[in-house]
């Protein structure tokens, strides 16, 4: 029997004598070690024009974007590649998407048993470096930078293993999703069922081929996007001249970034009077990320060209009614009247739409949503997924 010191000194409260424990977190321990500029913001009105600051192993100068939110599923590398440079060599331990901004180049990639291979890129390029592969980017110009955004998921990585050789310094490969192909970043794809498009680089994503999207209204067309068997998804929108999506919301983490289009705005807000609601005014190269699960959020194009954009995004956000696996019931295009996430065009306030044709006199361009808003003082515009 193990006796009892009775001279101990017993706390008289359970926190008395005992200090507060504050657990490390290894995301933000690797941004200090970086050195590298933050910014914890959800909206950014130019890509190309965001402030940045040094950052040479990654070819000159970057910053990261997380939102601010406790729970960050990923975040946002901004980088510019000094005219002719290169950024260092690497791999790690979590996944990452690249879209250019502006600039061409080229990166080459490799693993331990395979020889190096390279593949060109430009603006508008879309592509997925596969999990752990050695990477290299390179400035094809020698007059002008090169600037591309990386969304990844290193946020809930690095807090998961909590170890910075085991994300940078480890050898695994993972075959499974890249044995050394050599068409792996030829541009081409298969599609899938429901507009699914699976390729691991595309040449332009501005111009690339989209399918029928009923779901979100007014003639919408779209592609979800499988690339380098990330566990990260990400699809690309588009949406006609004079039309605006359905409000809805899900989980965090989306970057909805305006690949094309000359004028429009998101709406976002979380309370239900909308008192807290905020206009994202965007133009080509502005991004707008889903700051937190109770975030509403609509897209509004009231310029003179079908606008397009992209979503980076991490896993399905919530997207799926529990128990139900990856076949279940998409809550962001269920209905709100029926336990969903969207909101019908019917069931939205009326300001909303008096505010978007005020957007569209700004820019002389007509609302083509008579056929879903009865009071709308415009005309019937497109009411299927092909009209333009």
């Amino acid at each position: 029997m193990v006796m009892l010191d009775t001279d101990m000194k017993v706390a008289e409260t359970p926190s008395e004598g005992l200090e507060d424990y504050s657990e490390a977190d290894a995301y933000r321990e690797w941004l200090k070690k970086e050195g590298v500029k933050v910014y914890a913001e959800f909206y950014f009105t130019n890509l190309a024009k965001i402030e940045l600051g040094p950052w040479e192993r990654k070819g000159g100068a970057g910053a990261v974007i997380h939102i601010p939110n406790a729970h960050m599923p990923n975040d946002c590398h901004v980088v510019q590649i000094k005219p002719g440079g290169k950024s260092e060599p690497e791999h790690h331990m979590y996944e990452l998407t690249f879209y250019v901004v502006s600039g061409r180049g080229a990166t080459t990639i490799w693993t331990g048993e395979t020889s190096k291979q390279s593949f060109e890129w430009e603006a508008g390029s879309l592509f997925s470096i596969p999990l752990n592969v050695w990477y290299q980017n390179f400035n094809g110009s020698g007059n002008e930078p090169a600037r591309y955004i990386a969304v990844t998921n290193a946020p809930p990585m690095m807090r998961l293993f909590r170890d910075h050789d085991f994300m940078f310094n480890n050898d695994f490969i993972f075959r499974s999703r890249f044995s050394g192909e050599e068409d792996y970043f030829s541009g081409k794809g298969k599609l899938y069922k429901r507009r699914v498009w699976e390729s691991n680089f595309i040449p332009n994503l501005p111009d690339m081929a989209l399918y029928c999207y009923k779901e979100r209204g007014a003639g919408g067309i779209n592609a979800m996007l499988e690339m380098a068997n990330n566990n990260m998804k990400n699809h690309v929108s588009e949406f006609p001249i004079g039309t605006y999506k359905k409000a809805h919301r899900h989980g965090p983490g989306a970057h909805l970034v305006l690949a094309s289009g000359t004028a429009g705005y998101s709406l976002v807000w979380t309370k239900e009077d909308r008192s807290d609601m905020i206009k994202c005014d965007w133009q080509k190269g502005s991004m707008v990320i889903v700051p937190s699960d109770n975030t509403y959020h609509q897209h509004f194009n009231c310029g003179t060209n079908r606008a397009r954009y992209l979503a980076l995004r991490s896993g399905d956000m919530g997207l799926i009614a529990p128990g139900q696996g990856a076949s279940g019931s998409m809550l962001a295009y269920k209905s709100m009247k029926e336990g969903g996430w969207q909101v019908e065009y019917e069931d939205e306030d009326p300001e909303i739409h008096e505010l978007f044709e005020k957007e569209l006199a700004k820019n002389g361009a007509t609302c083509r949503m008579k056929a879903f808003i009865p009071y709308c003082t415009g005309v019937i515009g497109p009411v299927s997924e092909r009209d333009t």
